[in-house]
């Protein structure tokens, strides 16, 4: 039986007494950190230097804390309400902070995007791995204590156990130190009771783990990712990326801004056709998708707000089942998910009901739902209530028996979500919990080894995940189609590799699949603007052998198959005009694009100014809101939160900083009207010429947006 502890120093103990005082501790990414007894571990190693910690891990979750003074006045009370007591990570504050002792280690196969950047200890013991290999990787490291936080059902010998959100890498990691060092590690389960109680692969036995800790006095508020504000950028990449998907096949997004943007766009496609068409056509892009009639399937290995979205919107609502045969009668049209006499028939055609049942084909049948569950077995015959007849599938008055029991049902066990670990704003967290059981079932957390990549079973998955779309984000991408996602050329690394490489692989491996990586037009401002489309770059993340499609907010580059100076030309489309002619120059002096070639006439009009003009009607008419999903802050956050990061673009450009500043000055504006505006942000009585200048230009961006009258 699996131990109750309720101190996380017990397990501590435990784990000393267990494995010694070389700890290697394994802790999922995300959310499924058991923060207090990652933490205990921490200040037992910090207090005891004979103890060596090496903590491996990936995306270390962080409160935000702003920098700005004006910015924390605005964030402080938001902070508060969105992370409540929540309870940081005791490594990671050492870390920032350079009081991380010797003792102990930590390192990460990957990190939120650019938070490590300039940290010298996480670069150097930072780990590049590809998803599917982390379990891999960290069980020949050593892992000798796994830790995971988990949710629970039931008490005593009714327990029931949930790996939740990260089944992505502990089933594997489990698996492994099971069949290569059993009774050498210690494996410790937290319970959380605000944890989605997921099911399927996710559900796992309490003996899984050699000690639960379940205490509520250790119970705090679950990590929530707030939902993000979405550039118009981003809109524009994500409706030129949604008009790839196709219906009736599968889908891959991450999280962020883009992720979001995809999904309300695909939303957009679905509820409100012919706007969503106009945008398209506004931006130039292709206008032809339409509803998704048939509906999407989803394979990936992060589950985001935006797929619940869409699943509830019955968009994600595809069923693919476990079973070749059964998966590819669905694909043909031969059959649906409704049991009825041409599934009976396809059934027995091709092996899935046998002319006469016994244990185990009658356990599969009932299992898919093709038999009654009541349905029993005597001698030659089958019981079904108080009726006895033929066990022969083929006697028509057998068959009429059971499809009068289970005719108009659906097949049982199909899945329209495989997701290997799930990350969000806390009523995403909410809505997991309060699923219905039905729909609750239909999504399945499980192994990253099964949603990125092919090898378990080729012929199964390439049945269930037809016409997909990998879609993903990257940070620069070069004129011969390499991209770089996770570090810098001076080996700074950004975020990590993470399943890029593997979605990626797999649109090239798996029939009528694409990958699609979105990648923003141009990074920085005023002189700091660069293009994020390069002539070359030192590091690539995914080689130009791999290069598919390359979405822009200009447009769609398709650069699979194509010679080296197409692709360069389609990229030279789709990048920012203010590069176009640099770009063509670098590949030419290269000997990669003919001398006389020119950029044509209709693409160079590439520029924020025409994203604009063509998305402003559409963001103000609300077809392209800020915060599609919602958002916890208050009206007044939002407007003060929206003026301030105009103000703080402006400021990146000092020459229209300067012309601003001037303007904002000389004009008078109606301060009792902003009054509770500039209380919220302690501007009412600016004590600095910087908090002046600042609270003039947010009394002059309010009045421009008409929440002032000019004065």
């Amino acid at each position: 039986m699996t131990e109750v502890q309720t101190s996380p120093d017990a397990c501590v103990d435990a784990a000393i007494a267990a494995v010694g005082k070389d700890i290697r501790l394994g802790a999922p990414l995300g959310l499924g950190k058991p923060v207090q007894l990652l933490n205990a571990f921490y200040r037992r190693a910090e207090a005891d230097r004979s103890i060596r910690l090496h903590i491996y891990t990936a995306l270390s979750l962080e409160v935000p804390v702003p920098k700005d003074p004006v910015e924390k006045e605005l964030a402080g009370p938001i902070i508060e309400r969105l992370f409540g007591d929540y309870e940081g990570l005791a490594y990671l504050e050492a870390l920032r902070a350079g009081t991380l002792p010797d003792n102990i280690t930590v390192s990460e196969l990957y990190f939120k995007a650019g938070s490590m950047k300039g940290l010298a200890s996480a670069q150097q013991h930072y780990i590049s791995s590809n998803y599917t290999h982390i379990a891999r990787d960290l069980c020949a490291a050593g892992v000798n204590v796994l830790v995971q936080l988990v949710a629970s059902r039931g008490s005593g010998g009714g327990r029931r156990l949930s790996l939740s959100c990260n089944p992505d890498t502990a089933l594997d990691l489990l698996a492994c130190l099971q069949r290569e060092r059993p009774g050498s590690y210690l494996s410790i389960a937290q319970v959380h009771p605000d944890l989605p109680f997921m099911t399927n692969d996710a559900e796992v036995s309490p003996e899984t783990f050699d000690l639960l800790l379940e205490n509520p006095a250790l119970d705090r508020q679950l990590f929530a990712v707030p939902n993000p504000a979405i550039p118009l950028a981003d809109y524009a990449t994500a409706l030129h990326a949604s008009s790839l998907v196709v219906d009736g096949g599968t889908l891959q997004i991450g999280i962020g801004a883009l992720g979001d943007a995809l999904a309300h766009a695909l939303l957009l496609r679905h509820r409100r056709t012919a706007d969503y068409r106009a945008v398209l056509r506004a931006l130039g892009g292709n206008a032809a998708g339409g509803r998704f009639e048939d509906g999407l399937y989803v394979s990936t290995e992060m589950f985001v707000n935006g797929m619940l979205q869409l699943m509830e919107a019955g968009i994600v609502n595809r069923r693919v089942y476990d079973n070749l045969a059964l998966q590819q009668g669905l694909n043909e049209g031969t059959i649906t998910d409704t049991v009825d006499e041409p599934l009976f028939r396809y059934a027995r055609q091709h092996g899935l009901l046998p002319k006469a049942l016994d244990a185990t084909s009658l356990a599969e049948g009932q299992y898919w739902g093709l038999l009654p569950a009541e349905l029993g077995l005597a001698g030659a015959s089958l019981t079904l209530g108080a009726g006895e007849f033929r066990n022969d599938l083929d006697d028509s008055e057998t068959r009429a028996r059971l499809l009068a029991a289970v005719g108009g049902a659906r097949l049982r066990h199909g899945h329209v979500i495989h997701g290997g670990f799930f990350l969000g704003p806390r009523d995403f967290y909410a809505k997991l919990c309060n699923l219905e059981d039905e729909a609750r079932d239909a999504i399945c957390m499980t192994s990253v080894l099964r949603t990125n990549q092919l090898l378990q079973n080729y012929p199964l998955y390439c049945a269930q995940r037809r016409n997909a779309r990998f879609i993903n984000t990257g940070m620069m991408v070069s004129l011969s189609g390499a991209v770089t996602s996770d570090a810098l050329e001076d080996g700074t690394v950004i975020s990590g590799v993470g399943g890029q490489y593997n979605f990626v692989a797999m649109a090239h491996d798996l029939p009528g699949a694409r990958s699609i990586l979105c990648i923003r037009a141009t990074r920085g401002s005023g002189k700091g603007l660069s293009s994020n489309i390069v002539p070359h770059y030192g590091h690539t993340t995914i080689p130009q052998h791999l290069r598919d499609i390359i979405v822009t907010e200009y447009g769609v580059a398709d650069l699979r198959g194509q010679e080296d100076a197409e692709v360069i030309r389609r990229l030279i489309a789709v990048a920012d005009s203010r590069f176009q002619d640099e770009l063509a120059q670098a590949a030419k002096a290269a000997g990669k694009l003919p001398q006389d070639y020119r950029v044509p006439a209709e693409q160079r009009h590439n520029l924020p100014g025409r994203l604009q003009q063509a998305l402003a009607g559409y963001r103000q008419g609300g077809l392209l809101p800020d915060y599609p999903f919602g958002t916890e802050m208050t009206d007044e956050e939002l407007t003060l939160a929206s003026s301030l990061r105009r103000i703080k673009a402006l400021s990146e450009e000092p020459a229209h900083f300067l012309a601003r500043t001037v303007r904002a000055l000389l004009h008078h504006p109606q301060h009792e009207e902003a009054k509770h505006y500039l209380e919220r942000i302690h501007l009412d009585h600016p004590e600095t010429s910087r908090e002046f200048i600042l609270q003039q230009l947010l009394l002059l961006d309010l009045e421009e947006r008409g929440l002032l009258r000019a004065g």
